[in-house]
């Protein structure tokens, strides 16, 4: 099966339902769908095969759900590109994938400027400005009905690149159905007439919500960004039922006064992904939105989702397990195995690599990459770069990234630890903890820690909480106030590598000896 006939499928049984929803725009499945196929015919007009990669940048809207269902009526292979990202990145990700078109928001279209004469495969950049709708109108209305394979390539999506280039990572129609069915699997099935809010960009996570909720005949709902009073609002006005959250997300609406008090009768499915969640936020999140709601997931855009749990695991009660710190068990069709340095598969409680394997549901190699992909990936396996340990009931726990942990004295420390300890803190809103040099012991943590408004707290009392919970070894040297929301990259996580970048001014390596 493909994408394409799904979609095709759906808008055929739903034509009459709403399927699209963005600020007061509001669209049937079967007037999304000829928005559709309009766009695919005037790409073809404009010289696009099928197959051919087109690159796009844009914000939540009904014409980011129109290249969507485009791609997918003319066989064509969409590469997102991320709001957030330099010029230099946007070039990097259109050459390397052979981008010919570019699709861009009028407001956004400054990011491409000057791209067409860098990028050698890009031919044009067309901009979404006050002459869009009547390009499409003009459009042929007929199904282009090109001949579409499993096998073929859909989308092109790119490593969050906090670290060096984006790495780019294909996915054919066969394994981005695989990964969109296996989102929904984590929770309730979502039936026609439910509502899924996007309130991330549909470049990222949100978007493989899109399409399995289009098959199933519930209405896409977008939002132009995120603020806790507009996701609350959103939630009650257009009776949501699924949605996915960052943790960063989560923190900020448990800290909004609007919050409590609320209530959301056809809400069933929150995912929260990508970062643990500090217990406190976790538990605030449930007193907002109920017990029954919350699920939990874990993958990276080369594998997932490869492990997840519903609210009765997370907060429930397992002999030698802490769930409610966890990011679930291993999905079904996944392998998950923790490796030391070495190769060799550990035991429980043992931390390591977290290395995994889903059948359709994995990167078969990076774009044009090969040598990345084979540091990357052996015999199969997706070599993932996070640090984590499985326990003896199967739980999952995410430690941290490798390359953010902090070598001390030559203790191994990861910072997520710290983090969670800090966050428990009830002056806290935000916490990162990065390593910086130190003259004997070569890094040591430092936390950077935004306050709440009018909270006082002291560099002696995060520092003696953490030697509380933590031990001595593990506390920050050093506890740096900030009132500004801290950094985060384009997936919702904070960018330590930002915040650390100061402290290592004049190192040759970001890693220091002691």
């Amino acid at each position: 099966m493909d994408v394409r006939t799904q979609i095709r499928r759906a808008a055929r049984y739903f034509a009459q339902q709403e399927a699209l929803v963005h600020g007061h725009r509001r669209l049937t499945f079967s007037e999304a769908w000829l928005r559709g196929v309009k766009l695919a015919n005037a790409l073809a007009e404009c010289g696009l095969q099928p197959g051919d990669r087109i690159a796009t940048l844009e914000k939540n809207s009904i014409e980011a759900a129109d290249i969507i269902l485009a791609a997918a009526i003319g066989n064509y292979t969409r590469v997102p590109l991320y709001a957030r990202n330099r010029c230099e990145a946007h070039a990097h990700m259109i050459a390397s994938t052979g981008s010919r078109l570019a699709l861009v928001d009028e407001a956004l279209a400054s990011e491409l400027a000057g791209l067409d004469a860098q990028a050698p495969t890009l031919e044009r950049i067309i901009i979404r400005d006050h002459n869009y709708e009547n390009w499409l109108a003009t459009a042929s209305d007929r199904d282009p009905d090109p001949v579409v394979a499993p096998e073929d390539y859909c989308v092109i999506r790119h490593t969050g690149g906090t670290t060096g280039k984006p790495k780019g990572v294909a996915y054919r129609h066969r394994s981005w159905m695989t990964i969109s069915a296996a989102f929904f699997s984590i929770g309730p099935q979502v039936a026609p007439g439910d509502a899924i809010l996007h309130v991330g960009p549909l470049s990222h996570a949100s978007g493989f919500l899109f399409v399995p909720a289009w098959y199933c005949g519930a209405r896409n709902v977008m939002m132009d960004g995120f603020d806790p009073a507009s996701f609350l609002d959103t939630l009650e006005q257009e009776r949501i039922s699924h949605a996915f959250v960052a943790p960063t997300m989560l923190n900020a609406i448990v800290h909004h006064d609007g919050a409590y008090g609320r209530h959301f009768p056809n809400l069933k499915f929150l995912l929260s992904a990508s970062a643990p969640i500090s217990e406190p936020t976790l538990r605030k999140s449930c007193q907002i939105f109920g017990n029954h709601v919350l699920h939990s997931g874990y993958g990276q855009t080369e594998i997932l989702p490869i492990a997840s749990m519903g609210p009765n695991e997370w907060f429930g009660e397992f002999e030698g397990s802490a769930p409610i710190r966890a990011v679930g068990r291993p999905m079904s069709g996944a392998d998950i195995e923790i490796r030391n340095e070495d190769g060799k598969v550990l035991g429980p409680n043992e931390p390591g690599e977290i290395v995994a394997r889903f059948e359709n549901g994995q990167m078969e190699e990076f774009w044009n990459d090969p040598e990345e992909t084979a540091r990357r990936m052996e015999d199969g396996w997706v070599k993932t770069g996070d640090v984590g340990m499985i326990d003896t009931n199967g739980f999952l726990y995410l430690l941290d990234r490798n390359n953010d942990m902090i070598v001390s004295g030559g203790f191994n420390i990861y910072p997520t630890e710290i983090e969670n300890v800090i966050a428990d803190h009830p002056g806290v809103l935000e916490v990162a903890v990065f390593g910086v040099p130190h003259e004997k012991w070569g890094e040591t943590p430092l936390a950077m820690v935004r306050v709440k408004p009018g909270a006082q707290i002291t560099e002696t009392e995060i520092i003696d909480l953490v030697r509380q919970r933590l031990g001595s070894a593990k506390k920050p040297s050093k506890v740096v106030f900030t009132a500004e929301p801290l950094p985060l990259s384009n997936v919702g996580k904070v960018l330590r590598s930002k915040l650390r970048e100061p402290y290592w001014a004049g190192q040759d390596r970001r890693i220091s000896g002691a």
